[in-house]
């Protein structure tokens, strides 16, 4: 009898055991293919799948849950980033697309499954970088100035800008975010060490320092300007920014000059001091010549800038005096970065009738000026200046005829002081058969210094010469007796 019961316990056991069995659902890792998971405000969505077995046995009410670690692969305080209808997912495998949380930024998360009904939790996934790129963009340090200077002794602290001069915005109004500065060690800009972390650092070694938002392995252009920073050495001038660059428009306000830190400062214009300016930036919209002694502690440094408040840049490809030949001509282009640019061309100081265009065509010598103007944004022009001189004026004045009989008349190659003694101008002379019977860039108009063995006829002589801007003139010299 006691065996018979002990059988029925027994496979009452098994019973329910198998149903218990019968009853379990196994979630896998989640698998993913994103490594590491990059996210910003313009792509936040990611793919994740996983299997689980025995769909048979999962409740009507079951909700599949995925939670995303901390940064160290944490779930003591899980993000939830996923969770399935009731009874929704009855299919294995599972495939949902998730968000990183703004305040992503790390190497380690992980991501795990749970079930609800029958309540299971699946093992974490492989371990991955996830980042959110709230900030994405250049960002400015030290108001943009390429360099700092610190007293022997001292340092030299560097900040990344609340006002950002690039886009205006600074990463410093994103409060998950963290930054890592670095030095260059080489030559090239891609050689650089890692120096310390923070929003702000304190330099007291020379070198070339920058700081990265810190996005770990996603890669970003969340990084600043480069910034030099040295000991005092006087041989080395120290720089002022303009906020609105330079030249600048001053119908777009006041321009923000800029100093490097220090403990004082004292600002001038056109040597003048300026009264009362006695902070790091000053305010202007008045061109000039801007300077500022810097107060560093134990040692003062100055920095100086010509601010050109006319908002454009201009160039022309002509030099100041130019030469044209007879029946050459010469192209003359302004460039320039004004808006809707309006151009006038003068020939001596006379307008030029239909010369609108930035470049124009010079057929004759004289004096020319071409006013470039900004018709849209800042009211200003520009001017430029420049004379086109013949390559030979008075070349009638070259002699082709000389007679060196002694009579005092005619008997050496005179040629205009222009092209002789001074000049630099090369003269070369050849004979009817190509050799060369003078050849100099001092010519002293004494040729021929000898006599010339001419037999009973004239003989022909050819010249050269070559002015300094390489132009050349030829023809002949018939030498009578």
């Amino acid at each position: 009898m006691r065996s018979s019961a002990l059988i029925y316990i027994i496979m009452v056991f098994i019973f329910c055991l198998s149903e218990a069995i019968q009853a379990q659902v196994i979630i896998s890792k989640p698998n993913f293919a994103f490594a590491p998971a990059c996210a910003s405000p313009l792509y936040n969505t990611f793919e994740v799948t996983f299997s689980f077995s025995n769909e048979a046995a999962l409740g009507l009410t079951n909700k599949f849950i995925a939670e995303l670690s901390d940064n160290k692969g944490s779930f003591s305080n899980p993000t939830i980033i996923y969770t399935s209808e009731a009874g929704s997912e009855k299919t294995s495998p599972v495939k949902f697309n998730f968000s990183l949380p703004t305040s992503a930024s790390g190497e380690s998360y992980v991501i795990r499954i749970k079930g609800t009904a029958p309540e299971t939790i699946s093992q974490s996934s492989k371990s991955f970088a996830a980042y959110y790129k709230a900030h994405d963009s250049p960002f400015s340090i030290n108001n943009l100035i390429e360099t700092g200077v610190y007293c022997n002794g001292g340092s030299y602290l560097l900040t990344i800008d609340n006002l950002d001069l690039f886009s205006n915005n600074s990463p410093l109004k994103y409060s998950s975010l963290t930054f890592k500065w670095y030095k260059e060690t080489g030559s090239i800009t891609s050689d650089f060490a890692f120096v310390s972390d923070g929003e702000t650092l304190s330099v007291n070694e020379p070198g070339t320092y920058f700081v990265n938002t810190n996005y770990g392995t996603c890669t970003s252009v969340s990084t600043s300007n480069r910034v030099t920073i040295s000991a005092l050495d006087f041989s080395i001038a120290s720089n002022i920014n303009s906020s609105l660059g330079n030249p600048y428009c001053a119908s777009e306000g006041q321009t923000t000059l800029s100093a490097i830190k220090a403990k004082g400062y004292q600002w001038f214009k056109d040597g003048d001091i300026i009264v009362g300016a006695t902070k790091q930036m000053y305010k202007t919209d008045e061109s000039g010549e801007y300077s500022v002694n810097i107060d560093l502690g134990s040692c003062m440094t100055d920095a100086s800038i010509n601010l050109d408040a006319t908002g454009f840049t201009s160039s022309i490809d002509m030099d100041e005096v130019n030469y044209i030949d007879q029946d050459e001509t010469q192209l003359a282009t302004i460039t320039t970065s004004a808006n809707s640019p309006e151009y006038k061309w003068y020939l001596n100081n006379s307008l030029i009738s239909g010369a609108t265009a930035k470049s124009y065509i010079i057929q004759q010598v004289g004096n020319y000026k071409v006013i470039v103007t900004q018709t849209m944004g800042c009211n200003a022009s520009n001017s430029f200046s420049f004379e086109v001189r013949s390559v030979f004026p008075g070349v009638e004045k070259i002699p082709n005829l000389i007679s060196p009989n002694g009579d005092g008349n005619n008997d050496t190659w005179v040629i205009p002081k222009k092209y002789s003694i001074g000049s630099n101008s090369e003269i070369v002379i050849l004979n009817a058969q190509g050799k060369i019977q003078l050849k100099t860039k001092n010519y002293q108009n004494n040729w021929p210094d000898k006599q010339l063995d001419l037999g009973s006829m004239s003989s022909i002589y050819y010249y050269i010469i070559t002015v300094q801007n390489g132009k050349t003139k030829k023809g002949t010299i018939t030498v009578v007796k």
